[in-house]
């Protein structure tokens, strides 16, 4: 079947990362979600879109465990609960998103082709803001020069 939404869980291989997820013991999950990050994060690559897709739906998930963020509501998701994910992920999984939306990312290209592209990458920023929010414009200087 492919793809068949713009959720982080909406495709064939994410789907695989949760089923994978579930298999696993509960000592192995974070190891997984760091190695899938790890692996789009790193900028040598060009990245294929099976490994962003894993990527997105391993953002999604230390996301869910965020303070901020929201849970990773799908039926495609791990079913299982996860373990405490530690705070370095946080950084990791804005590494792998920021490579997803790159020029050097193939599901970029791929979306960028869809009339839904622009909206496939608000999604993306959405969850990379909660993990490193933007910093709000300042209205007023803090001092005069």
């Amino acid at each position: 079947m492919g793809t068949w939404d713009m959720g982080p869980f909406d495709n064939d291989t994410a789907a695989d990362v949760a089923g994978d997820l579930d298999e696993a013991t509960m000592e192995e999950r974070e190891s997984m979600i760091r190695r899938v990050l790890k692996r789009a994060a790193d900028p040598a690559d060009y990245l294929i879109t099976p490994d962003a897709e894993r990527a997105v739906a391993a953002a999604a998930l230390v996301v869910a465990q965020h303070p901020d963020g929201e849970p990773a509501c799908s039926n495609y998701g791990p079913s299982e609960p996860l373990p405490e994910l530690p705070a370095d992920l946080r950084r990791l999984a804005v590494g792998a998103l920021d490579r997803v939306v790159d020029e050097r990312s193939e599901i970029a290209e791929l979306w960028d082709e869809t009339t839904n592209g622009p909206r496939w990458r608000q999604d993306i920023t959405r969850l990379r803001d909660v993990l490193d929010p933007p910093i709000p414009p300042q209205d007023e200087a803090l001092f005069e020069i």
